[in-house]
């Protein structure tokens, strides 16, 4: 079956975040493509951020590593200051939803220790562990396929119960945000669900630190105008608040 191009670059991610490096040739063994393409797609790649290219192949330098553990160390005195921004955004008997990023799982270990009534729904495992701690809280996890090295759930599976819950804010953070685009994350069968997600929620909050605005990712899960609000821990150049203006999404700052 062909792959699409997105889904090449998933996997080119997933293979480097095993082995580190990776030849050309290896990649043409492993996802049955042409040397010519994957070199393309290496290039536009290395042009994204995402890869650096080496003779004959490439190398995922320790800043795009996208597993969970790498991840959750990243930024993490910002990532926290924006899970506790965010919790001024929930009220009492609201349904809000967690997407599996290390900063909605912040958020969870915050609201773990909170006396408040709330439904949580989440695709993170992690997430609803600390959750369920709480027995103010109903926990509700979105089935799907767990998946080596990931902390996430992943494919639409268990999305039909969704329909049987009225999501008022998706707390979703993303690996690069641009305004060309909007929110993209790295892999493609979690952004799958993501997308679905946006769709079913009514209001998105986009929990990003200052590291991920202006950067790629492989695939795209929100456009700007599925975005209502941003918090991030540094101000945006005014170039780019002027097109969240006019998108009417709101940059909220941690200070």
């Amino acid at each position: 079956m062909k792959m699409f191009a997105t889904e090449r670059r998933d996997r080119i991610i997933e293979l480097l975040q095993e082995k580190k490096r990776i030849t050309v040739k290896e990649l043409a063994s492993k996802i049955g493509v042409s040397e010519a393409t994957l070199r393309s797609d290496l290039n536009k790649m290395e042009n994204d951020g995402l890869l650096t290219r080496t003779h004959g192949g490439a190398v995922l330098n320790e800043e795009n590593d996208t597993s969970f553990n790498v991840r959750q160390k990243k930024n993490k005195k910002e990532k926290m200051e924006i899970a506790e921004k965010a919790l001024e955004f929930i009220e009492e008997k609201q349904c809000i939803l967690l997407d599996a990023s290390s900063t909605a799982l912040g958020l969870a270990q915050l609201l773990k220790e909170m006396p408040i009534r709330l439904t949580v729904v989440t695709t993170g495992l992690q997430a609803a562990i600390e959750l369920k701690e709480n027995q103010d809280l109903t926990v509700i996890m979105v089935g799907g396929v767990v998946t080596n090295k990931s902390t996430s759930i992943e494919g639409t599976l268990g999305l039909n119960i969704l329909d049987y819950v009225n999501i008022d804010i998706m707390f979703t953070s993303a690996n690069g945000f641009s305004v060309e685009t909007g929110l993209e994350d790295f892999n493609l069968y979690e952004v799958q669900l993501k997308k679905e997600i946006v769709k079913r929620s009514s209001q998105v909050i986009a929990l990003i630190d200052s590291s991920k605005i202006n950067k790629s990712s492989s695939a795209l899960f929100a456009k700007l105008n599925q975005i209502d609000k941003i918090i991030t821990d540094k101000p945006i150049t005014s170039d780019i608040e002027n097109h969240l203006a006019v998108n009417n999404i709101e940059i909220i700052l941690t200070n």
